[in-house]
């Protein structure tokens, strides 16, 4: 069949809800997307300037569309991420867990055991989980064991295997730890109790384990058999110890799942909360890889259909940031206040602790990768043009209005780079003038820069505020090089961030990673600075000493410390020592000076 030009294809497409498909000119799958109106959405693919640079090679790549039409956005939203996972298009985001996640199984059969297991299969028996923790599984199964005394033996106890007393009691119940169901100790109807007690824990609800305990416990007081009484005592502790660590704010919270999401420029992170009975059964964050311009909503959606599946949930209820649609059975709720804000808000927090740890892992793992972040970070919250992978910060030094100095720190991939940092003399100011001392040491760092052909930086940072940057800027006007660099100033006091022309600062999160990179450049030349204005202070004090000598001059004095290292040591030296360098008749006026 002879293939139909784009416009035709995108001119026939149908109004309805669905799910688009792009192919490239061998036939071979590019992207899956699904839309509430299919020729809306497709033809804006063909209608814009898409800004990110992905999305325009994609849009290129397209030779052939197809689509399927559903009954409902959400079948779209189904549908699309089953082709996903099936196809898995080159310019999709993939939400797929290489994992395998274990269980905890209560087996089908006669006195189940109950364990743990990474395959499920398919007989009956009862899966609880996936858990991402083994951590959580080992504390719930200790639990139940020291709650229930379940079999951990695999034998096969059938009624008649037990009447024909086939096996004996081992270990374990000697110990305490089983009932002895094998040598008919136990009825099956008395342990099946059991099981369906843990069946409600593993689904949080210890309110039955509870009662039924509490129960026993009375009447075994009431018969004076108190060390029976205190058993069940124990058992009442050990169940609401868990339960008082996993319980939320409110218990009413019954059987809801709880999404949200946090986004960079590259990635998505998703975190789900399932609660059941005011507990927190399970937490799991999903890392997204961007591929296109994807939506907060969009991804958010995919995710939730990925995890409730993965999950197995059923709950009829989720709470969300913000409105998206999701399967028509489910409740869609966007808390604003009280308990349910407080679930969302930990579900946010999961998100972000757990974008902070991968930030960390990857910081050490793969620093490449992280310092490509910083930049990309720093290019989005500074409105750059490019990346800055060069960056110079300068300060100016004059405690006091006494010897002026300036310093020059260059970052080079946000990290610093020692060997190129500069200090200058300030030459010529007269006085503490900052802003004429800012405008001397810029225009001299790159008049050589421009004389010598050496590499430019991407940005320009300037410790303080709008005056000291009009005064960066006009070194960069008499140079030719403004609107060359990018350049900014930053403001100690609230931590403000100018831009030339604009007289409304930029103020950055406090936790942002663009902001402490900022301040590391601020504080780093600030500190290059200062120590270069100590030494050249403590050098002029020195001089000042010596040359304050009868027949003393500035050259005397350098060849005295250069003998002698420092005032200490010409003071302490003997007349002889002193002669060897200036002579007998200075060496005498120096040695009577100090003695």
């Amino acid at each position: 069949m002879t293939q139909l030009p784009l416009n035709i294809q995108i001119s026939t497409l149908p109004s309805s809800p669905g799910v688009y498909q792009f192919f490239d000119e061998e036939d071979k799958i590019l992207y899956v997307g699904k839309a509430k109106n299919l020729k809306k959405r497709v033809s804006s693919y063909f209608n814009k300037n898409h800004e990110y640079g992905k999305t325009r090679i994609l849009v290129k790549k397209i030779k052939n569309i197809r689509h399927i039409v559903v009954s409902t956005e959400s079948d779209a939203l189904l549908l699309e991420n089953n082709l996903i996972k099936k196809y898995r298009p080159r310019y999709n985001v993939l939400l797929k867990d290489d994992k395998s996640y274990p269980w905890i199984c209560i087996k089908k059969e006669r006195f189940p055991r109950i364990f743990t297991t990474r395959r499920m299969i398919k007989d009956g028996s009862e899966y609880f989980g996936p858990y991402t923790s083994m951590y959580t599984i080992k504390t719930l199964l200790d639990l139940i064991k020291n709650i229930y005394p379940i079999r951990t033996c695999n034998y096969d106890l059938s009624e008649a295997k037990i009447k024909a007393g086939k096996y004996k009691v081992c270990l374990e119940y000697h110990l305490g730890n089983c009932l002895g169901p094998c040598e008919g100790l136990q009825s099956s109807v008395e342990y099946d109790k059991q099981v369906n007690e843990v069946r409600d824990i593993l689904k949080g609800n210890f309110k039955s384990s509870l009662h039924s305990f509490k129960n026993k416990m009375r009447l075994l007081a009431d018969e004076m058999r108190f060390e029976e009484a205190q058993q069940f005592k124990d058992k009442i502790e050990v169940l609401e110890n868990y339960q008082s660590k996993t319980t939320i704010v409110n218990p009413k919270i019954n059987n809801v799942d709880v999404f949200s999401i946090i986004t960079d420029d590259a990635f998505a992170y998703v975190n789900f909360l399932q609660l059941s009975h005011g507990s927190i059964i399970r937490s799991h964050t999903m890392e997204i890889k961007k591929k296109l311009e994807e939506k907060d909503g969009d991804l958010l959606q995919l995710a939730i259909f990925e995890l409730r599946q993965r999950f197995n949930s059923e709950s009829k209820e989720v709470y969300l940031p913000f409105k998206v649609v999701v399967e028509p059975h489910i409740k869609v709720t966007i808390p604003k206040l009280g308990d349910k804000r407080k679930i969302l808000d930990l579900s946010i927090r999961n998100a972000k602790y757990f974008r902070q740890e991968r930030f960390n892992q990857i910081k050490i793992m793969d620093p490449e990768r992280h310092t490509k972040r910083i930049m990309a970070q720093m290019k989005k919250d500074l409105r750059l043009s490019e990346e800055p992978l060069h960056i110079e910060c300068f300060d100016n030094s004059n405690i006091q209005g006494s010897n002026p100095v300036a310093a020059c720190v260059v970052f080079k991939n946000g990290k610093p780079s020692k060997k190129e940092y500069r200090h200058y003399n300030i030459k010529t100011v007269e006085g503490p003038d900052d802003f004429a001392s800012m405008e001397e040491v810029v225009f001299r760092r790159y008049k050589r820069l421009l004389n010598e052909e050496q590499p430019l930086p991407q940005l320009i940072v300037i410790d303080g505020g709008k005056g000291q940057l009009s005064s960066a800027l006009k070194s960069l006007d008499l140079l030719g090089l403004r609107g060359k660099i990018a350049i900014v100033g930053i403001a100690k006091r609230l931590e403000e961030i100018y831009f030339p022309g604009d007289s409304i600062p930029l103020y950055l999160d406090k936790k942002s990673e663009s902001l402490k990179i900022l301040q590391q450049l601020r504080n780093e030349a600030h500190r290059f600075g200062i120590t270069f204005h100590r030494n050249k202070r403590s050098k002029a004090a020195i001089n000042s000493v010596l040359e304050g000598i009868d027949g003393v001059g500035e050259k005397t004095a350098r060849d005295l410390l250069k003998k002698f290292k420092s005032v200490k040591r010409i003071r302490e030296a003997s007349l002889e020592d002193i002669s060897t360098v200036v002579g007998s008749a200075k060496a005498k006026k120096i040695y009577e000076t100090f003695h």
